[in-house]
């Protein structure tokens, strides 16, 4: 079954349903990167990581230096897979303020 499309040949696709996860990245080149990650709702957070694709994606990201100064913001980033040295979940407004 081909996925449906209008008349001027927009294709419409299931739109998949996430869990947002604030999550802090430290990476291979010492820039950490603060966001969300959006987590399938079948999914863990470490399913999301294992899966194939090369980039995760991470939105309303802060990316700091090494000393924790702000490099810039954006509200995305894609991060190569290959480059997460860890990636650290923030549970709650406790963690967060510790990890600034």
């Amino acid at each position: 079954m081909s996925p449906p499309f209008e008349n001027k040949g927009k294709i419409f696709t299931d739109v998949v349903r996430t869990e947002k996860a604030d999550v802090i990245i430290h990476t291979t080149i010492h820039i950490t990167i603060r966001g969300c990650l959006h987590i399938r709702l079948d999914n863990r957070l470490k399913d999301e990581l294992d899966m194939d694709e090369p980039f995760v994606a991470i939105t309303d990201a802060i990316v700091m230096d090494i000393q924790g100064n702000e490099i810039y913001k954006t509200d995305f980033i894609a991060v190569n897979r290959s480059q997460i040295v860890f990636l650290l979940p923030v549970r709650n407004q406790e963690e967060n303020e510790r990890y600034s």
